[in-house]
């Protein structure tokens, strides 16, 4: 079977050889990009636990459990995304698109590792330990909360400049989406040391204010990925390939 590239959207080339993608790679990039924000509810689910009398408390644990679901979800998420766009990718720079998936696990591991610190939270609420476990308690909140600051913050800021530089150069998708992801890692690394060195404190707004960009940028590559797909690098390049 004979396909030419310029006049489907199962393949694309870049500027150092053909890659081989179909709309549905695209699709499940964008879909499993989407998905990693399904644990915004968290800012709400886990509120209780931050209260400093939670474990003499009566709060429902059920929502608690429910955030840290969906964490694991975005985990794996962040590594299926990853591998999926590695695909594509390592055509452009297999170091970068490998620096990818190693960011990303990352990533994913601090999430495993701060749901595994709310958990166990929740396990000393349930045993009903009472004010002698108050102390362990509030520890194991405060590492949830310093490992997601890192896991939330520093890495999402490394994901996207490489994802963003990767994209840039090989023109999958528009290159102002790119540059949205280069540019906004910087704040959302300048966000990540002003909270480490205590310059401004999680609930402020300019952490918050420090990562649109980069959250803006994720959201619309997974609804660029599930709408469009990926595009051709150029109008001329052009190839036919037997199949």
């Amino acid at each position: 079977m004979n396909s030419a590239l310029s006049t489907t959207n199962d393949f694309i080339s870049i500027e150092n050889g053909t890659i081989h993608l179909s709309r549905k790679t695209a699709f499940w990039a964008g879909f499993f990009y989407i998905l990693t924000f399904v644990s915004i509810p968290t800012l709400f689910l886990y509120q209780p636990i931050h209260e400093p009398d939670y474990l003499l408390s009566n709060a429902n644990d059920n929502k608690i459990v429910m955030g840290a679901i969906l964490e694991i979800i975005v985990a794996l998420c962040c590594i299926i995304s990853s591998i999926i766009m590695y695909s594509v990718l390592k055509k452009q720079n297999e170091i970068l698109a490998f620096g990818l998936v190693a960011a990303r696990i990352l990533e994913a591991c601090t999430i495993f590792v701060g749901v595994a610190f709310i958990l166990g939270a929740v396990t000393l609420h349930q045993q009903g330990v009472g004010e002698n476990a108050i102390a362990t308690s509030r520890a194991l909140v405060a590492l949830y909360d310093r490992i997601f600051v890192l896991g939330q913050s520093f890495m999402p800021a490394i994901d996207d400049l490489l994802l963003g530089i990767l994209l840039y150069k090989s023109r999958l998708v528009p290159r102002w989406l790119s540059v949205i992801g280069i540019i906004g890692a910087f704040p959302l690394f300048a966000g990540y040391f002003s909270l480490m060195f205590g310059v401004i404190d999680r609930s402020s707004p300019l952490t918050g204010a420090s990562a649109i960009m980069v959250a803006f940028f994720e959201f619309t590559l997974g609804i660029y990925l599930l709408s469009k797909g990926i595009r051709k690098s150029s109008p001329h390049e052009t190839n036919n390939q037997s199949l």
